[in-house]
């Protein structure tokens, strides 16, 4: 993986976290109306980012690029949510997502929390079980009526 650095995100780079994410969306067999449907739920501003309710951090490669980022919404103190974690598509499989979930749990527990909470896509629901998280549910997509998405707990 060579040299990373997990840095808070910088609410100047909104857009590039945006784009990511919507690139990473990308990298599972979604058709084109599906990703158009996801575009607003993946699409952040700079006021979140430097918002003190979300916790965003990015991990930087050694040549400055992101290789991808968590967002941590602190709502519920006592329970963040995991909103993001998305890595570039080049670089899925390769340890990053693990690094940035360590990452976001090591975050969490620096804020005393007593768990995480996330609501995963069902093709990242094995990597969130593989790495510690639990399924205590299912909730509808906020994008897709219909669509189920795997409620998933991370304990501290």
């Amino acid at each position: 993986m060579g040299k990373t650095l997990i840095r808070f995100a910088k609410p100047e780079e909104a857009q590039l976290l945006s784009e990511l994410a919507q690139c990473s969306k990308g990298h599972w067999p979604y058709d084109a109306d599906f990703l158009a449907s996801c575009k607003e739920e993946l699409t952040y501003n700079e006021s979140q980012l430097a918002s003190p309710q979300y916790c965003f951090k990015v991990a930087e490669l050694g040549n400055q690029t992101i290789a991808g980022f968590f967002a941590l919404n602190f709502s519920e103190s006592d329970s963040p949510e995991l909103e993001a974690l998305f890595v570039d598509p080049v670089l899925i499989g390769q340890g990053w997502g693990k690094q940035l979930l360590n990452a976001a749990v090591s975050v969490a527990k620096e804020h005393k929390a007593k768990s995480i909470k996330l609501q995963g896509d069902p093709f990242a629901e094995d990597f969130y079980l593989a790495n510690g998280a639990v399924k205590v549910g299912e909730t509808e997509s906020n994008s897709i009526p219909g669509r189920f998405l795997p409620l998933l707990e991370i304990c501290l």
